[in-house]
């Protein structure tokens, strides 16, 4: 595809990340929301692992997971993380930085209502990043599960919810020949975003 220099709308990167999300969806053969996420435990040992994102607005960015998790136990050590959009066919992407904050019960359980039935058992039945001792011992707590809830609704586990990062900086890149790319920051100080570019 065509390089073309990034666009600002105003002073405000979020236009220009739904516009390259909106992109991405149309070219990505999977999971256009597929993003890295970092996070660093109290020492400051860092782990990345790829999550989907799930809500992207004014207040941040949103993504699901088991609390107990160690990405979870992350974030209630060290509330920073980062992303990366990686669109790989697009020759983009997007890093976004800033602090952690839990979300709402309210936005938790929406969310979880809309997942499909078999995730939400797995949500009980998975006992995220703990040892496995073998395949067998999830299928039989995901057996378990489905048999505890039998038709009924499904509520969502006490140990499973959602983060939002509020940005403090997102950087556009884009590829250009010679590896000479573009690259353009946009950086919240006081509620207002100001935009620089960088060197490739």
């Amino acid at each position: 595809m065509p390089h073309t220099s990034i666009p600002a709308d105003g002073n405000d990167p979020l236009p220009q990340f739904h516009a390259w999300m909106d992109e991405a969806a149309r070219h990505e053969p999977n999971d256009p929301n597929a993003m890295a996420l970092a996070t660093a435990d109290a020492s400051g040992r860092p782990s990345v692992r790829m999550v989907l994102l799930k809500g992207a607005d004014e207040r941040g960015f949103v993504f699901y997971t088991n609390l107990e998790s160690r990405k979870g136990c992350d974030l209630a050590e060290n509330p920073q993380a980062a992303l990366c959009f990686h669109w790989k066919s697009l020759k983009r992407q997007i890093r976004v930085e800033g602090a952690i904050e839990p979300v709402s019960d309210e936005e938790a359980d929406a969310y979880y209502a809309s997942r499909p039935r078999a995730s939400q058992i797995g949500a009980w039945a998975s006992r995220q990043s703990q040892r496995l001792t073998g395949r067998f011992e999830l299928e039989r707590r995901i057996a378990e599960f489905t048999a505890r809830f039998g038709l009924g609704t499904v509520p969502r586990p006490p140990h499973w919810s959602g983060f939002r990062l509020v940005p403090q900086r997102i950087e556009f890149w884009q590829d250009r020949q010679f590896r000479l790319h573009d690259r353009q920051v946009f950086l919240r100080e006081n509620g207002q975003w100001t935009i620089v570019t960088l060197f490739p």
